[in-house]
């Protein structure tokens, strides 16, 4: 069996074609193969194939792919089978396969191998293993599929393999002095790329090298002359060696000319402005110094191996020859403040000084300093050619001069650049080399945007220290001694650090200076700290943690400061640009821009887009600056304001969005009060509600916390009434009893009988599902008195159908109908017709449970017709009336009907997100074929009921493994019921065995 991805979307057996089915089933295969065995999420595929205009059966249309694709690629096999090739792995599918049979993962170990090759100094096997795996392309990735699904980043992702592949493959052979097996793929290439100057450059060069010179000089003119009508920009340095590297081959001169003054110079004739400060030709062709400018090697550095490999994968081409080399390479480091950006780079810099041997240039560019300006960059020239051995007399007088002498000297030499702490990417053009050969590393703060989008930087945003390698640091400073005698404390101090490590460089410090103090007494001060930046001063300026902070806060503007310390009010763990734009009390739009110049001096982190998150110790050193009392920082006033702001944003959002979820009422919340004001997110469908409300749940959790300590109990109350639809859909009552016992004390200490009743009927409700019924009931019936006191007859009948589900669940079911019937009367005097339909269906399963099936039939059938006149059809309420129905025929002996009401049933549960619910007509469905004798999709549906129960409800979860464990079993051909149970149900609600 072969399959290729890199082409027209085919797949071939025994050198036949196999038809793949429509197109959206070929995307579908695409995509599998382009994820070369890892599992795609259903939801991924749904996205490809339809985006956000997706049908209520896409997921339903996806099984139905799967089972074709299965039979494709198997011919005979047997329906509902997995097979070997197309399994069910991760909430996604998985394709099957190795070395062999996938283009795509036949070309990455083709690749793998030749990179080895060309590390162990055999150019020849390389290059012939690089056009192994270059042949197996056939033009795009997933090429003739739909254009909106090969729009999908994995496709995109595959063609950049494809392009880096052929940029290292020629480079290889341009080492090796044979471009001719890469040649055409570099052509093709070339020509579906018109703007990539690293690309034409290797074109140039191999034209040149195989006696094309004017071909290489069309090549040369034709993009120098997209660049400039397309962009606006001259050819790179890279592109203007790869020009003037023709130019020699054509001229051919018997030995190189060295440069005189008037090179550097242009041609305005800037070199006669002084005869004495210029150097002339005899003075440059004095050999040049090696400088060795690098700062020490820091011998206890740990981690960040990822990052090094990264950066060491970029080193530029250098032949054996020992010429300049084939490009070169600029790395931009980047990150937050502190986080060992400087420290990275020298490490990576001395790792590879052997490969630059004519020397290492380094200059603090001081971008950040807090009291002194940045260096200019003319002075940074000036120190750099002075340190090639370029005296005062002999150094030009313009800083353009000084440049281009500085990119002159350079020119077809090996030197390692290291351009540290730059503030833009002003400061640092000047200062980049201007020919091949050479290695720049860059660190700074911010975002050097335009140096990778027109200098063609490889950027490398640096992450913090993952807890692994912050306890190696604090080995190789402390001794792996000190360090195991207290893992307790080390835990602590590596969790307070945050990762950073500066923060953690000054603790080690303390520790270091202190050797008899114990680390649990230096986490205790940590603890002390409560989150503020007390225990992080540093020695001197530069390891003082709110000194290196300021560095990043003072460059920003005065608007993206007040917004950053603003933001520091947020409970997070990530703030959306609505609720900054609240707490700012500035349009999105304005806020989107602040947050971007935030982001750029990485002083906040986005996510996701449009979600942005602060690192601890910067959050508390913004607080801190908004809590300023020297005039920098925010009056009380102004910060109430913003919270005000802020909580009022959510409420009233949560509040909109609310009877998207709950159309039925059955978590009614009081309107906020007149004095709430703002705009809130407009979210138009339930869906958007759903995805706004599951973003935000931890922030809600957040406020309703923090609305209690600022005194705002109303608020605290209200969020957490509207969040009770989210947390008993999806699973979350343990959050759910937490928050409404928060909310409920909150209620208490304003007196205030409406919060009061509405957190006991939440934490009545929250209590059952736990299983703590007695509590469940106490809550509830204190819930029931507080409503009749207030006349709430709506909220009354809602808290006595929960009071009546208690009863049930604790073998009352007397007086759970009771209960549930008196509910049913106030619905009816309230007119409340969802309230009628789901207290008749309640009441219907109550006569279920007590044996009496046909009175409860007929129950449950005037339930449903009550949800037929109601405009919210296929809810989870309609669907809990199927799935009531469906148990009374079962246990009548209809089984079919009763598997017909359970498919409907789960299928309208499925697409309304009710995951508790769904597990539990999945466990009974199953029930209904283990009746029947059909034990395969018994277990199917049980596993299905599992899979879900585990997260929400382990007890349950047990229960149901139980009657897995002890269904019986067919070894021989029957496929096991976990490896393939997303096949059992489509999400309409019918079988995917009927749909195939």
């Amino acid at each position: 069996m072969h399959f290729a991805v890199l082409g027209p979307v085919r797949a071939w057996r025994a050198d036949a074609e196999l038809r793949l089915g429509p197109p959206q089933q070929q995307a579908f295969a695409a995509l599998l193969m382009a994820n070369a065995g890892r599992p795609v999420a259903v939801a991924e595929v749904v996205d490809m194939l339809w985006g956000r205009d997706s049908p209520p059966s896409a997921v339903n249309v996806v099984r139905r792919y799967v089972g074709a694709l299965r039979r494709v690629l198997e011919p005979g096999l047997p329906r509902m089978a997995t097979g070997r090739w197309l399994l069910r792995e991760g909430g996604g599918y998985r394709l099957n396969v190795g070395v062999t049979a996938l283009d795509l993962v036949r070309f990455r170990d083709l690749r793998t191998q030749a990179r080895a090759a060309d590390r162990a100094d055999d150019p020849a096997s390389a290059l012939e293993l690089y056009a192994q795996a270059l042949a197996l392309w056939r033009g795009h990735a997933a090429a003739g599929i739909p254009a909106g699904a090969r729009s999908h980043p994995v496709f995109a992702g595959l063609d950049g393999e494809r392009l880096a592949t052929v940029k290292e493959a020629v480079d290889t052979a341009l080492r090796y002095g044979r471009v001719e097996p890469v040649l055409a793929q570099l052509q093709g290439l070339a020509d579906h790329h018109p703007l990539d100057e690293p690309l034409h450059s290797r074109l140039i060069r191999a034209l040149t090298l195989t006696g094309q010179q004017s071909q290489a000089l069309e090549t040369y003119q034709k993009i120098r002359l997209l660049l400039a009508e397309e962009l606006g920009v001259e050819p790179s340095s890279e592109l203007l060696a790869a020009h003037r590297e023709v130019l020699s081959a054509r001229t051919a001169p018997t030995h190189p000319m060295p440069f005189a003054a008037s090179d550097c110079e242009g041609s305005t004739g800037r070199a006669a402005a002084s005869e004495t400060a210029s150097p002339t030709r005899d003075d440059l062709l004095v050999p040049l110094p090696r400088p060795a400018q690098l700062p020490a090697f820091y011998e206890h550095f740990a981690g960040r191996e990822a990052e090094i490999d990264h950066l060491l994968r970029r080193l530029p081409a250098i032949p054996s020859h020992g010429g300049p080399g084939t490009t070169m390479v600029i790395n931009a480091i980047g990150g937050m403040a502190g986080v060992g950006k400087t420290t990275l780079a020298v490490q990576v810099a001395h790792r590879v000084t052997d490969r630059f041997p004519d020397g290492q240039l380094y200059v603090n560019l001081r971008g950040f300093d807090l009291h002194g300006a940045a260096m200019d960059p003319a002075e940074a020239v000036r120190g750099f050619l002075e340190a090639l051995g370029v005296s005062r007399k002999q150094m030009p007088d313009s800083p353009e001069a000084q440049a281009a002498l500085y990119r002159s000297l350079l020119a077809d030499r090996r030197v390692l650049v290291l351009l540290d702490n730059a503030r833009d990417a002003d400061q640092v053009r000047p200062l980049l080399p201007g020919a091949a050969g050479c290695l720049v590393l860059i660190t700074s703060r911010n975002q050097l945007t335009s140096l990778v989008v027109a200098g063609g930087a490889h950027p490398l945003t640096l992450d913090l220290l993952a807890p692994k390698d912050a306890r190696q640091s604090l080995v190789r400073r402390l001794g792996a001694d000190r360090v195991a005698a207290e893992p307790a404390a080390v835990d602590t101090i590596i969790s307070l650090c945050g990762g950073l490590p500066l923060a953690l460089s000054v603790i080690t410090a303390r520790a270091l200076m202190n050797p008899t103090f114990p680390l649990s007494g230096i986490a205790a001060e940590l603890m002390e700290a409560n989150g503020s930046l007390d225990a992080f001063d540093g020695l001197d300026a530069t390891t003082d943690v709110r000194t290196v902070f300021g560095w990043s806060y003072r460059t920003l503007t005065g608007e993206a400061a007040r917004l950053f310390r603003l933001l520091s009010l947020h409970p997070g763990p990530e703030i959306g640009t609505h609720a900054a734009a609240a707490l700012a009390d500035r349009p999105t739009v304005r806020v989107r821009s602040l947050l971007g110049e935030l982001t750029r001096t990485h002083l906040l982190t986005e996510e996701a887009p449009g979600r942005y998150r602060f690192h601890d110790l910067l959050r508390a050193y913004a607080n801190e600056l908004a809590r300023a009392e020297d005039g920098e920082g925010d009056s009380e006033e102004e910060r109430r304001d913003a919270l005000c702001r802020m909580f009022d944003h959510y409420l009233l959002t949560a509040y909109a969005s609310a009877p998207l979820l709950d159309p039925a009422g059955v978590f009614p919340s009081p309107a906020p009060s007149p004095e709430t004001t703002g705009t809130p997110v407009v979210l138009g469908d339930a869906e958007s509600a759903l995805s706004w409300f599951s973003t935000e749940r931890l922030v809600l959790l957040g406020l309703v916390r923090q609305s209690v300590d600022e005194g705002l109990g109303a608020h605290a109350w209200q969020l957490a009434r509207l969040l009770d639809p989210v947390h008993e859909r999806f699973g979350h009552w343990h959050d759910w009893a937490d928050l409404q016992r928060i909310a409920l004390a909150a209620a208490q200490q304003l007196a205030d009988p409406v919060g009061m009743a509405h957190a006991h009927g939440g934490l009545g409700r929250a209590c059952s599902l736990l299983r703590r019924y007695a509590e469940a009931e106490d809550h509830l019936r204190q819930a029931l008195s507080l409503f009749e006191a207030l006349g709430d007859d709506l909220s009354q009948a809602h808290t006595r159908r929960a009071l009546g589900w208690v009863m049930t669940r604790t073998e009352r079911h007397g007086e759970a109908i009771r209960h549930t019937r008196h509910a049913l009367d106030l619905y009816r005097i309230a007119g409340h017709l969802s309230g009628q339909a789901d207290a008749m269906n309640a009441i219907a399963w109550y006569q279920a449970v007590l044996g009496d099936y046909d009175k409860a039939m007929a129950t449950a059938v005037g339930s449903l017709s009550l949800y037929r006149r109601m405009s919210d059809r296929g809810g989870p309420n309609e669907a809990n009336a199927w799935d009531t129905l469906a148990y009374a025929h079962h246990h009548l002996g209809n089984f079919r009907r009763a598997r017909t009401c359970y498919l409907r049933a789960i299928g309208m549960l499925r697409r309304s997100g009710d995951r508790y619910n769904e597990a539990g007509s999945l466990t009974r469905l199953g029930d209904t074929h283990a009746a029947t004798g059909d034990d395969a999709l018994a277990r199917a549906v049980w596993a299905q009921a599992t899979e879900i129960l585990t997260e929400i409800d382990p007890p349950w979860a047990a229960e149901v493994r139980t009657k897995l464990q002890a269904s019986s079993f067919s070894a021989d051909g029957v496929p096991d019921a976990t490896s393939n149970s997303g096949d059992v149900l489509r999400a309409d609600g019918t079988s995917a065995a009927m749909a195939e």
